[in-house]
């Protein structure tokens, strides 16, 4: 391939480069690399090159470059041929003014149109001309073009391999990410032993990057040291590359080493007239020394691994860093460079290490690298601070990171934008709305929407939807795009209207069809489609208001929608709809889909089998119960307390008592995490039968199994023996169940006295509001029962905190044993 390209002819490339289509805007939108002798990167250089020798051709080259920059490319032609086909002798310093402008625009083709025409006039072209004609190529995006051309030449007789080209050209590969390329160029350099220079490097590490490769890196680095001596821009350019790889005790280690040349004095950085760094030294190899190869830098060995968080930061640096003089020392140091940009590169290498610290969760590093950014002098700047925020939020939590945004105004910093993001996601996982609300008013500007992602998530978890409508007008205000995840909230949050256990009429029902019309409108201007939680939401919304025909015509868009994706549709889906249907006692419809889903080779799993079994209590089959246990045992779910609890529903419906608590026994003895709705159910059936005998056995159970009674379990219990007629009973037994849902709260215990003082026997007219003020705060149980212990007070019943004690408490207990020794 490579003889084939060497005999190309150098007019075919221009004139095949001419008839093409011009690339793409984003191809040839390509930032300028760093692949040039300095002399040549310089302004000042370059104007010496190109404005130092006198030319005739002078003007004529400025007004082409004056058309170009108009925008007027016929006449820039017409200029150029009258440029070409003058009767003085051109050099290749007479077009330089055009390719230069051609290599900063960028605009390959007027350069191939330049090339072509110098090669018919027998022009040569010097190392300058070469340069800026591969250069205006790689910004514009010809990588094949650059590198035909760079092959062609490079074979040439009379041009010489330049390195700086071949920068330029791994430059532009870099940017591009085109590793095919980058390693035919690789290649070529290593035929034509063009060598490397601290630039090449630098692309190849980019490159590296691009491709995830650590191991690539650490191959760049044994390189790097056999021929250069390190200097604070290269060590800066491996903290990075490590630190975006998640290298982070290599990057840790590389920081240490840049400090210490820092404190020895080993550094020398300047600028280029454009403002970029370079190392200010003669550009010739010299190895490293033994102890930067060997002890100080075996980033593959563990001998120099991460301090412990809790090791003092005298011992993470240097060992010149080890007393008050040593550190004394270090801030005259780096006084020393003030007006500097040393001080510069390493807060910017510090900042890239703790935002790996970030990234790992290592808030222990992040901290102790802060402490020695003030120890050397260094003040972290807001970026700094950004990166430790992110650490110290992920580990510690969102109080911990309000202590540092305290920190940065105490010194005149103001917090990144995606600081304040990072703490209102902290502060909206633990649910402090008030906190991440007026964090998200203090963001400017934002261009992701997961802090407002998270906010709403918060709302929805407290299902406080009237909160959520203000951040979306904040998204909107920021011109925030939603994305998949903010459209998942809205159906949860919005989706159906009424509250939680209420049916659904045909006001909310024509509302709930409004909002998921006007969500999904949303989602098709913004481009965004349905994903299986957002389809989820939707069908969930859609079965709590009872809209059991608009449930199924959306399962059949789910499906349609996700086979035409080649997306598997999931089980949870039809786990929704099924729920749904249950809950509508649509057993009939449940059954077919049901059957539809095996057929079609969708696998059910254990909630599917919950579901259908607790179908069968619509029809009081328990029969296909059973049948539904044999199918879900088969395909390798056990049953577990939701299957039990569906079963014993069934038997119930067929006033079994006896069959239902052998099938609670089973369950017990199976050793499962039984909870109150599985008891409550039977008390619920006893109730309705009058059955005093099995809600007394249920009660004693329960307190055998340590299982808490909820403000149902004392409903049942209180309702059937007041409608026995045992009202004193009655009261004994709501004053024991009352008492122990309480001790279900731990710390209980020393709050009794002031449970009486404040809540039970207190006469002030306002301790029921302040019971009441208890369900504000989610602590349902503790409320009822309070309530319910200030009735039995008002009703003459003294609190008895030792409810096992109560004569009816051991008259269950003696009841109880006496039945299991029976059984």
């Amino acid at each position: 391939m490579h003889r084939t390209l060497a005999r190309f002819p150098l007019r075919s490339i221009a004139d095949s480069l001419l008839k093409s289509k011009p690339r793409q805007h984003g191809r040839r939108n390509v930032a300028e690399n760093m692949g040039y002798s300095r002399a040549l990167t310089t302004s000042k250089g370059l104007e010496f090159l190109v404005y130092g020798t006198e030319s005739t051709t002078r003007s004529m080259q400025m007004q082409i470059v004056d058309a170009l920059h108009l925008g007027d490319r016929s006449k820039a032609s017409n200029l150029l041929l009258d440029l070409g086909h003058g009767n003085h002798s051109l050099r290749p310093d007479d077009f330089v003014h055009i390719l230069n402008y051609c290599a900063r625009s960028p605009d390959p083709l007027f350069v191939m149109e330049t090339l072509r025409l110098m090669e018919e006039r027998e022009i040569g072209l010097n190392e300058i001309c070469y340069l800026l004609i591969v250069r205006a190529l790689c910004k514009g995006g010809y990588l094949e073009e650059a590198f035909n051309l760079i092959n062609f030449l490079g074979e040439r007789q009379g041009i010489y391999p330049i390195l700086s080209v071949y920068n330029s050209f791994l430059g532009a590969c870099a940017k591009m990410r085109n590793i095919f390329h980058a390693d035919q160029c690789l290649d070529l350099m290593e035929r034509q032993m063009v060598g490397k220079n601290e630039v090449t490097y630098s692309e190849l590490l980019k490159l590296a990057v691009w491709q995830k490769n650590l191991s690539a890196v650490h191959e760049i680095w044994k390189e790097y040291v056999k021929h250069y001596s390190f200097s604070i821009i290269s060590l800066r350019k491996f903290i990075w590359s490590f630190t975006r790889l998640g290298d982070l005790e290599s990057a840790y280690q590389t920081l240490q080493y840049m400090v210490a040349l820092v404190i020895r004095g080993s550094i020398f950085v300047n600028r280029t007239a454009e403002g970029k760094l370079y190392p200010y030294r003669i550009d010739i190899p010299i190895p490293s020394n033994g102890e930067l190869c060997s002890k100080k830098f075996d980033l593959k060995g563990n001998e120099h691994s991460i301090p412990s968080a809790y090791r003092n930061i005298e011992q993470c640096t240097t060992s010149s860093l080890e007393n008050r003089e040593a550190e004394s020392g270090r801030l005259g140091v780096l006084n020393r460079y003030e007006n500097m940009p040393v001080k510069k590169v390493l807060r910017w290498s510090f900042s890239d290490v703790i935002h790996a610290c970030a990234q790992a969760q290592n808030c222990g590093l992040a901290e102790q690298l802060i402490i020695q950014m003030k120890n050397l002098g260094l003040q972290p700047s807001s970026h700094t601070y950004d990166g430790f925020v992110r650490a110290v939020v992920s580990e510690r939590g969102y109080n911990d990171g309000m202590e540092v945004l305290k920190v940065m105004q105490q010194s005149n910093l103001k917090p990144y934008d995606s600081t304040l993001a990072t703490l209102s996601m902290g502060c909206s996982k633990v649910l402090e709305l008030d906190l991440a609300e007026s964090l998200l008013d203090q963001i400017s500007e934002c261009s992701y929407p997961h802090p407002y992602n998270a906010f709403l998530a918060a709302c929805d978890r407290m299902d406080q939807p009237e909160r959520a409508v203000k951040i979306l007008a904040k998204m909107k205000h920021l011109k925030i795009l939603p994305d998949i995840r903010t459209y998942e909230l809205l159906f949860s949050l919005f989706g159906n209207v009424n509250a939680p256990y209420e049916e659904g009429n045909m006001l909310s029902q024509v509302d709930t069809a409004k909002r998921i019309n006007a969500i999904e409108m949303d989602m098709a201007k913004n481009g965004v489609q349905h994903s299986h939680l957002s389809m989820k939401n939707l069908l969930k919304a859609l079965g709590a208001e009872g809209m059991i025909r608009e449930l199924i015509q959306y399962l059949q868009v789910a499906e349609n929608l996700f086979c035409r994706n080649n997306t598997y549709i999931g089980t949870p889906i039809y786990n929704t709809v099924l729920h749904s249907l249950v809950e509508a006692k649509e057993s009939q419809m449940a059954v077919e889909i049901f059957k539809n889903m095996k057929s079609c080779g969708i696998p059910p799993d254990a909630a599917t089998y919950n579901i259908m079994i607790d179908c069968c209590s619509i029809s009081r089959c328990f029969k296909s119960a059973c049948a539904l246990v044999s199918m879900m045992v088969r395909d390798g779910f056990y049953p577990q307390t939701l299957t039990y609890t569906a079963l014993i529903k069934i038997l119930l419906e067929e006033k079994n008592f006896d069959e239902a608590l052998n099938l609670l026994d089973q369950a017990c003895s199976e050793g499962l995490d039984l909870d109150v709705l599985l008891f409550n159910t039977i008390l619920q059936k006893a109730y309705e039968k009058g059955r005093i005998d099995v809600i007394e056995f249920i009660v004693e159970m329960m307190r055998q199994e340590k299982i808490h009674p909820d403000p149902s379990t004392c409903y049942y219990v209180f309702s059937t023996y007041v409608d026995r007629g045992f009202h004193s009973t009655a009261f004994e037994a709501f004053q024991v169940l009352s008492i122990r849902m309480l001790s279900e709260e731990d710390g209980i215990d020393h709050e009794k006295m002031e449970f009486e003082d404040d809540f039970i026997l207190s006469e002030d007219s306002e301790a029921e509001s302040r019971i009441l003020e208890l369900f504000k705060n989610s602590e349902e149980n503790i409320a009822v029962a309070l309530l319910n212990l200030r009735w039995c007070a008002m009703a003459g019943f003294p609190v008895s905190w030792s409810p096992d004690q109560s004569p009816w408490a051991r008259r269950l207990s003696r009841n109880y044993d006496s039945r299991k020794r029976a059984a």
